[in-house]
């Protein structure tokens, strides 16, 4: 067979900072949580519409029931991710610091899955959505985006290549990778499925060059016998953050801008995570839906830093405990870049969570700020091309919905390169991301 071309980014990343990966785990096989008593399922585990639950207190439920979901277009429904018992239904609050309804599941242990489940039959690009849907799938690299919305591609708005993102660019966190790893069939027949579908002819994988083994079990993907045409191929790119970013990716991979309040199929692309696309395609073939979630544990006060498949709705505590971590100071949802820090360890791993990072001492603790110096470092590193420091004293100084809008907040990405890098140690992130919400309230009055 004729040697695979290996593809070279078309555009260099636009700011960007380089990084310690960190990728403790990388070679730590995922291993299973412990049994926990009780899950907690919050209604609200993807962006758009909350769900509205299915099940009363006192009804039966087994893995892999629905249990909660909506008519909303924008929503993904919940499924139960142990057999058991409606405990309650009572508001939570998540990690991420959302507040919502939960339902609470007290596990029996039997592990009984439930009897309905069964292969979905997937012909054409319709059943595929709704495959998706059925799935309760949601971008599985921490957007939270309904998979069926970003599958569901019109004559009037075609897409012509399929990126799926294996960039995993954050410290720390190697649950995409160990996917790769260890479930390389799933990822393949997941992409052939989305490619074939949907009627999409380019398909690139993309992967930075921080991880040699996944580049070459994506070479061989891409060198699959089926491929007759050679429409998927392997990107490989250089390890910088944040290239996992979609926008950023598609303009490192294929020099296509994708504008404020523009869409990636706007300039006819479909980005999905790499595990996002494995667990399609096993739903395809099992019936079982998103009830399980691969996170990443690490940090300096983890005895033993590992990827653990836990049932989504496991509390964090629970999670941590496993992991042998109980001398702590600030536990992350996430990487450290684009994460946040969980206010209380009884919270819910959801959907899109995909690493819990527990710290102390030094690590654990912020920089103090001090007055800015106008050193422009954080415009340098931006990827989008922002001004981070005047975003900033625009919240500051209330200057309202109309100069944020100027200024172009609402296009941060909030990936925390400027913070990170700014010498005064300022909470640039934090400050646009008040700048966004400002945005919104105004929008909406």
């Amino acid at each position: 067979m004729e040697k695979k071309e290996i593809l070279s980014p078309k555009a260099k990343i636009p700011g960007g900072i380089t990084l310690s990966h960190k990728k403790n785990t990388a070679e730590s096989e995922t291993v299973r949580i412990s049994p926990v008593k009780t899950v907690i399922l919050p209604l609200v585990q993807h962006i758009g519409a909350p769900c509205e639950p299915l099940k009363k207190v006192g009804d039966r439920v087994y893995i892999g029931t629905k249990i909660a979901d909506s008519d909303k277009p924008v929503c993904a429904p919940i499924f139960s991710s142990v057999s058991g018992t409606v405990k309650k239904i009572d508001m939570v609050t998540t990690a991420n610091g959302n507040k919502c309804k939960a339902i609470f599941i007290e596990n029996d242990f039997s592990d009984e899955k439930d009897p309905d489940l069964k292969p979905f039959i997937v012909k054409n690009k319709d059943d595929l959505v709704k495959a998706a849907r059925e799935c309760g799938l949601v971008g599985l690299g921490g957007a939270g985006f309904p998979t069926h919305i970003k599958l569901n591609i019109s004559k009037e708005k075609p897409a012509d290549t399929l990126i799926i993102n294996a960039a995993e660019c954050e410290p720390y966190i190697t649950t995409d990778y160990r996917e790769c790893m260890e479930n390389p069939k799933d990822v393949l027949e997941g992409i052939y499925f989305v490619k074939e579908m949907l009627g999409i002819k380019n398909c690139i994988i993309a992967v930075e060059d921080n991880k040699p083994k996944a580049i070459k079990l994506f070479y061989d993907i891409a060198s699959n016998v089926r491929d007759v045409n050679n429409e998927i191929k392997l990107l490989k790119l250089k390890s910088r953050y944040p290239q996992g970013a979609e926008k950023v990716l598609i303009y490192t991979a294929l020099k296509r801008k994708v504008t404020t309040n523009k869409l990636p199929l706007d300039v006819g692309v479909i980005v999905m995570n790499v595990t996002s696309v494995a667990v399609l395609h096993r739903f395809i073939k099992t019936g079982m839906p998103l009830v399980e979630k691969r996170v990443t544990v690490d940090g300096n006060a983890v005895k033993k830093p590992q990827n653990v498949m836990c049932p989504i709705g496991t509390p964090i505590i629970d999670i941590l405990n496993f992991a042998q971590c109980e001398d702590y100071d600030k536990v992350l949802f996430g990487g450290p870049m684009m994460g946040g820090a969980i206010e209380d360890v009884n919270a819910p791993l959801i959907k899109q969570n995909n690493a819990i990072l527990a710290f102390k001492g030094s690590l654990a603790k912020p920089n103090e700020e001090t007055p800015c110096i106008r050193c422009a470092k954080c415009e340098g590193v931006c990827p989008m091309r922002l001004r981070p420091r005047e975003i900033a004293f625009a919240v500051e100084h209330n200057e309202g919905a109309d100069v944020l809008k100027s200024l172009n907040a609402s296009t941060c990405m909030e990936c925390g390169c400027c913070t990170y890098i700014c010498p005064a140690s300022r909470k640039l992130t934090q400050r646009i991301h008040t700048a966004k919400q400002i945005i919104r309230k105004a929008g909406n009055k």
